[in-house]
């Protein structure tokens, strides 16, 4: 009887592979070919599932971000089944930093797509398609800290819910850059929340 083939499972060894190749050499070094190497399959295996390189990107960034809402998702319901606004806010912020292996590779990859996106049109819409989403749920979160008294009435929420965005892409790139330690970023962004939640 033939070996039954997992599909999902495929598409994410591929999504993998290019996350390997764009967070040490960069997404310009993913071709097919490579991918394909790097997963361990033949380029025909690997063009079964995606025709182009443009729909392997695609799908690969959908699926980091994915990944990335899942490892969100797992931490804060580490912390407590009903966590508070700042609690939500302090897990999400420390998943936006580089504070380990996987979270500094998967901000590698991001990098790399954003380098990208500027001269891709498709890209920049793809890439930039995450973006309400994270603002909405950060917003979210500091709308329910007003509302219990946690968060100052004249703070406006989606305001800073960007400013929190740029706060943790500007901190993570000092940590790549060993301008500050993972440590010191947290550090600076828990700081940053506690003046936040002071009504």
């Amino acid at each position: 009887m033939p070996k039954r083939v997992d599909h999902d499972e495929r598409r994410r060894t591929i999504a993998e592979a290019l996350w390997r190749i764009a967070s040490t050499r960069g997404l310009e070094s993913a071709s097919l070919r490579d991918v394909a190497a790097e997963a361990g399959m033949s380029l025909g295996q690997l063009q079964h599932y995606f025709r182009s390189r443009g729909e392997m990107l695609v799908f690969a960034l959908d699926h980091i971000n994915q990944y990335a809402a899942a490892r969100v998702r797992d931490r804060v319901t580490a912390v407590t089944d009903t966590p508070s606004p700042r609690t939500v806010l302090g897990e999400i912020v420390a998943e936006l930093l580089p504070l380990d292996d996987n979270s500094r590779n998967g901000i590698l990859v991001q990098l790399a797509y954003f380098t990208l996106a500027i001269h891709d049109e498709r890209m920049r819409h793809y890439a930039k398609e995450g973006t309400p989403a994270l603002v909405s749920l950060l917003a979210g979160q500091i709308r329910r800290g007003i509302e219990r008294g946690e968060v100052g009435a004249d703070r406006d929420p989606e305001t800073e819910a960007i400013l929190l965005i740029s706060m943790s892409d500007g901190l993570g790139n000092y940590v790549l850059l060993d301008v500050l330690t993972p440590a010191e970023a947290l550090r600076l962004a828990t700081a940053h929340l506690d003046r936040l939640f002071t009504p």
